[in-house]
């Protein structure tokens, strides 16, 4: 990765965050939630995917249609977290498959 690269994604990020700043304070609150989530639990593709850029646009269409932020998802955050990323490989599967691996090698 060079520093072009860096700069570019830095760009991307930026012009992302405005357009998070943009949705209607219901959306960003809940936006926040959900990218925290998303960041401990840590779906493996995150930072190459779109899915945060997907998530935005759906809130913006959400609020544009005159929606509220829990027609959309819910009340559960978590779970509408969950549904999104239940597919995804997550850093969380990947450490306790190598916790897996290690004690069934310390038993031979």
């Amino acid at each position: 990765m060079g520093i072009k690269d860096i700069i570019d994604g830095k760009k991307q990020w930026r012009a992302h965050l405005a357009r998070v700043k943009a949705l209607p304070p219901d959306y960003r609150i809940v936006y926040k939630e959900i990218q925290r989530y998303l960041f401990k639990v840590g779906p493996v593709d995150l930072t190459e995917g779109t899915l945060l850029a997907d998530l935005v646009d759906f809130f913006a269409q959400g609020a544009a249609d005159g929606k509220g932020v829990r027609e959309l998802i819910g009340t559960d955050v978590a779970a509408f977290c969950d549904e999104l990323i239940k597919d995804s490989r997550t850093y969380a599967e990947i450490y306790r498959e190598s916790i897996g691996r290690a004690s069934g090698t310390a038993e031979r």
